[in-house]
């Protein structure tokens, strides 16, 4: 075991406790000036990632290193059909042009990491048509800023990447579309550019691709691209914060996806650029998100997927993951066997496999650091998973946590169980946004009466959680995790009061793993005077046949006992959830809750304790 990498992951949580428990915002150095960039920025491309050195770096590592030669037969592949394709055309979707820019990076990805590599004239002819297509759109839907963050760092990288060889008209036409449709957009007179500063993706994404263009545009516009990379230096940390103080990154592990890769992909910018992260690698929780990454990865290939998070992960190489790979030497983060799959078999790549190149070459295995069998991640949306990697593979993912952050649930209190690679209680997951806009619902707010709130994917009773008088969640509330204990049988409690208002004077929540088949829920709930009913919920697609005492779940072939060990009078009961209460639900095949609804007026002290015990049925 590396001792080194684990002081130093002991380190950045210390510290990042210390910054979540005092609200202090994270800083990155930012000397960032006219005069600064135009003395320490690379006057030789590329600069974008990929530098002289670092190119020739990658060549030498495609002759010997295994994964690199399986991963360029799999972009070499996609290039051929990139070829086959038509040019982009600005096409929207609703609100959104974001499908045409991710496609553009992704071409760009991978047709300019074959030119870095072979500098060929059919390659370069390709991408100059492509940048041509793009840069004529009369704009890149400014309104959705991700489309122009997107594009921008594609158009940055194809300039950037071919190394001045693409014709000079198309150059300036680059830089020019750049400058005037992606950098001169996000400056507003008078007017601050908030995107720059949230705590969200967005900030992480829009900020990435302005740097870029910036980049790329200096030599020509100086003052506005040191001025822009000033500003994201100094916004950045707002977003980056939320990594804190443990890594579990709150909108989930897909949008870690999209989000971290775009700060990793700027970070290599930074050092291409400037030989320095300007401490962007440092910032307390962001390293160890890797962590939990990997964690929020089931045995029955489902996420733990919290906050719009997908179901399902893609078996492909992770693009941002072989970054962290690279920088701690932990072969855990690197997937190798994800990159050596057949090339054909990986079909589409990621729009950032051309970079990620360049992280699988400089990788340098120092340790293969096991995961943690139980882990907690607190911050904005703090959870727990207890994992055993046994005959049985028991998974929990729990969590508490608000509504109201970025692509948040009413779901505190919440979670996911595996056992025997079965998905047993499951989240009803994300749906598609396009589909709920155009019919003019209000997805985006987090006020109480939000259109949001009537979707069972996002409200509590689409959740495996306590439902108190049958009412939804305080959607600016915060459940904090309060306990966290770890052993053979690990315990985690989290504080679900606030999200009931005066429906109930205390609701506290607690998962224990009691063994490798078993997981008991505890609810210690004190009544106020406006509790009239509570349920226990769980939502789950397996057959259920209810019992004296509990039910008996059924799925492929392997069976699960629900008990009921406190209040076994009152008898479980099950909902179909299919279909979905609204024509606008997410549509899943066999969904139900099963529900325990026990009146107060039952009880007859203020207080009950409720434990259910979830394992395997032999």
């Amino acid at each position: 075991m590396n001792i080194k990498f684990i002081l130093n992951i002991c380190l950045i949580t210390l510290v990042c406790t210390s910054v979540f428990s005092q609200n202090v915002q994270p800083v990155l150095k930012n000397p960032m000036s006219t005069l600064y960039l135009k003395k320490e920025i690379k006057k030789t491309l590329p600069r974008i990632v990929y530098t002289k050195k670092t190119v020739d770096l990658v060549k030498k590592k495609l002759k010997k290193d295994p994964v690199l030669i399986n991963m360029y037969k799999a972009i070499q592949l996609n290039a051929a059909n990139i070829y086959e394709q038509p040019l982009l055309k600005r096409v929207l979707e609703g609100r959104r042009m974001l499908d045409v820019s991710r496609e553009f990076l992704y071409r760009i990805n991978i047709l300019g990491f074959v030119y870095l590599m072979e500098e060929d004239p059919k390659t370069l002819n390709r991408i100059n048509d492509e940048v041509l297509a793009v840069c004529n759109f009369k704009d890149w839907n400014p309104s959705h800023f991700l489309d122009v963050a997107e594009m921008a760092l594609g158009v940055a990288i194809a300039v950037d990447w071919t190394q001045n060889q693409l014709p000079k008209t198309t150059i300036e036409l680059a830089k020019k579309s750049l400058l005037e449709k992606a950098i001169q957009k996000s400056w507003r007179k008078n007017k601050k550019w908030n995107i720059a500063y949230s705590n969200t993706n967005w900030n992480q994404v829009c900020s990435g691709g302005l740097i870029a263009a910036s980049i790329v545009v200096a030599d020509q516009y100086s003052e506005i691209s040191a001025k822009t990379i000033h500003r994201a230096l100094d916004g950045l940390p707002n977003a980056l914060a939320t990594y804190g103080p443990d890594g579990a990154y709150p909108e989930g592990a897909t949008y870690w996806d999209y989000a971290t890769a775009y700060s990793v992909t700027t970070n290599s910018m930074f050092e291409s650029a400037f030989d320095t992260d300007f401490g962007a690698n440092d910032v307390p929780g962001f390293m160890a998100s890797a962590v939990f990454r990997l964690l929020s990865e089931a045995p029955s290939g489902r996420y733990f997927n919290f906050s719009d998070c997908e179901d399902f992960q893609n078996d492909n190489g992770n693009s941002s993951l072989a970054w962290f790979a690279t920088k701690t030497g932990n072969k855990s983060f690197y997937k190798e066997e994800s990159f050596l799959k057949a090339p054909k078999s990986m079909g589409k790549l990621s729009r950032f496999d051309g970079i990620a190149m360049l992280w699988l070459a400089q990788f340098n295995e120092k340790s293969r650091e096991k995961l943690p069998l139980n882990w907690k991640g607190n911050g904005s949306n703090p959870l727990a998973i207890f994992r055993s990697e046994g005959e049985h593979q028991f998974y929990l993912g729990c969590k508490g946590g608000r509504a109201s952050i970025s692509h948040g649930n009413m779901d505190a209190g919440s979670f996911v169980f595996e056992l025997d690679k079965v998905r047993w209680a499951i989240d009803p997951g994300v749906q598609g946004y396009h589909e709920l806009e155009k019919e003019g619902f209000n997805l985006w707010s987090s006020a109480q009466t939000s259109d949001r709130w009537t979707l069972l994917t996002k409200n509590n009773f689409g959740h495996n959680t306590l439902t108190i008088n049958n009412q939804l969640f305080n959607s600016g509330a915060y459940a904090k995790m309060i306990d966290f204990k770890e052993g053979e049988s690990p315990e985690v409690t989290f504080d679900l009061t606030p999200v009931y208002g005066d429906n109930i004077k205390k609701a506290q929540r607690t998962f224990c793993k009691e063994s490798g088949t078993s997981l008991l829920i505890v609810d210690e709930l004190e009544f106020s005077e406006k509790t009239e009913l509570i349920t226990w919920q769980m939502l789950t697609t397996a057959d259920v046949l209810i019992t004296n005492t509990g039910a008996v779940l059924s799925k492929d072939g392997k069976k699960l006992s629900l008990e009921n060990i406190t209040h076994p009078n009152y008898k479980m009961s099950v909902v179909s959830l299919d279909p979905s209460p609204l024509k606008l639900d997410r549509q899943i095949k066999k969904l139900k809750r099963i529900e325990i609804r026990i009146p107060r007026k039952s009880i007859k002290s203020k207080e009950t304790i409720l434990k259910i015990r979830l394992k395997k049925n032999k």
